[in-house]
């Protein structure tokens, strides 16, 4: 059996772009291209629209908003207890891939494993509540009687989505909840089910990775992760660091060369978080003025040639950019060309 192939850094970075939708705007619905994505982080709400038009052709904000009343996109905490948009058919396939490691974790993190009786009873109260229809977080702790500090019982066992109008455009709080079994339907999928779909979905969006990058991303263990990979038709390659690397078959992998346009990023695209660090998309060196402690909620940030190279805002109607560094005159031209389609979005 011949090596794997090594794939150069710039390989793998045009296929994350091409993978995430950003080498071109995809004419596809926005359910499939979620599911292309392997989901899509809406820790703000504007950052599901923004992130959605930076990748789709003709996008609107109603479209996203009318995917969300009809249900054909779903909004809930997911993988690594962040807000996802999902589509509806893979909702219940990653809800059930991740529920219990997700819970492990928490208890493991929070050190709250003696109080898991007292969260269940919360559980059992919060599920019996929002049988009569969805409740904003403010109702419920209310209902209950508990301190904004026990909210965290209510869903823990139950999953819960937030329902539209609230995570909108028009209405950002997401803070309006209701339960998974009533909006989208009886549970469809077994852990073993979900965890399958969702390491596929993954290696689809931000392959080819390690076992690693997968269980991070998706919270699964990484014995579970080899027992589902082990399993799955999957081909091999190496990074120039001589690292393993796995991918589904007949996933996109472009030329190095292949041109790579300038693309806006909302806060917190996943594209620029640590399991995708084999891509430089985002270059070590720019990664504390994005992500650091004074600034935990993330900053836009635009690409140029596939890789961040600068930060930006919108004010005053305006989208205004930082460039890290002197950008070449064509580069500026098409940040400028671009920050003025975006601010005409946002409008």
């Amino acid at each position: 059996m011949p090596p794997p192939r090594v794939l150069t850094q710039r390989e793998l970075n045009r296929a994350l772009l091409a993978r995430q939708l950003l080498l071109e705007r995809a004419p596809i619905s926005i359910p499939r291209a979620l599911e292309r994505m392997c989901g899509l982080q809406d820790q703000y709400a504007p950052s599901g629209y923004i992130g959605l038009w930076t990748r789709l052709e003709r996008f609107r904000r109603d479209d996203l908003t009318r995917a969300l009343e009809r249900r054909m996109v779903v909004q809930a905490t997911l993988m690594r207890s962040t807000i996802h948009l999902v589509s509806r058919r893979d909702f219940w396939p990653f809800s059930s891939a991740i529920d219990e490691p997700l819970r492990e974790w928490w208890f493991r993190a929070t050190k709250r494993r003696p109080e898991e009786k007292r969260l269940r009873t919360i559980d059992r109260r919060g599920r019996a509540l929002l049988a009569g229809g969805p409740k904003r977080k403010k109702e419920i702790l209310e209902a209950l009687r508990l301190p904004a500090t026990d909210f965290v019982g209510v869903g823990l066992w139950t999953p819960m989505v937030r329902v539209p109008p609230s995570g909108t455009w028009e209405n950002r709080r997401a803070d309006l909840y209701g339960l998974a079994e009533s909006w989208v339907g009886p549970r469809d999928a077994t852990a073993d089910q979900g965890q399958e779909l969702l390491i596929r979905r993954y290696l689809g969006a931000f392959g080819p990775a390690t076992r690693a990058d997968i269980a991070l991303f998706t919270g699964i263990p990484l014995k579970a992760v080899d027992s589902v990979t082990d399993r799955l038709s999957v081909r091999a390659f190496r990074t120039e660091d001589d690292e393993q690397l796995i991918d589904v078959r007949g996933a996109s992998l472009p030329p190095a060369d292949s041109p790579a346009p300038v693309r806006f990023l909302p806060t917190w695209d996943a594209t620029l978080l640590v399991h995708a660090r084999r891509t430089q998309i985002l270059p070590e060196r720019f990664r504390s003025q994005i992500f650091n402690t004074k600034m935990p909620q993330s900053i836009g940030t635009f690409l140029v040639d596939g890789q961040v190279a600068g930060t930006w805002r919108s004010e005053n109607g305006r989208v205004t950019t930082s460039p890290f560094e002197p950008l070449p005159r064509t580069a500026r031209r098409d940040v400028d060309q671009e920050a003025a389609a975006l601010a005409a979005f946002m409008a």
